[in-house]
């Protein structure tokens, strides 16, 4: 998975593989639809109460799910920090959470617009 910050969009490019078992397609927002950035240091145990969600589904290792309604989109793995942010106007997805080592950098990155 590779995070994409430009001027204009945020896109989250999924693998060929984390696309079949996650049962995602990769994520384009317009960057003024993106709100509440932040770093989530422990994306496990958000991601894990969350509810009942569909994708591949490691407990307490892995996911790139989303939540049955289709509002939350998890790819998150133990032990990497996480990179949170609110979505508007892509329904019905409201929210992201991406594990990547570049959590805090493109969280700066996205606060300074």
């Amino acid at each position: 998975m590779r995070v994409q910050v430009t001027d204009e969009t945020v896109e989250v490019l999924l693998s060929r593989w984390q696309k079949v078992l996650g049962l995602m397609r990769d994520v384009r927002v317009a960057r003024a639809d993106v709100s509440d950035v932040r770093v989530v240091a422990d994306p496990m145990r958000e991601t894990m109460g969350t509810g009942i969600k569909v994708g591949l589904r490691l407990p307490w290792l892995y996911y790139v799910a989303r939540t049955i309604r289709l509002d939350q989109a998890f790819v998150v793995r133990r032990g990497v920090p996480a990179l949170s942010f609110a979505v508007r106007n892509h329904d019905p997805l409201r929210r992201v959470l991406l594990s990547t080592p570049d959590a805090e950098q493109l969280a700066r990155q996205l606060r300074d617009r």
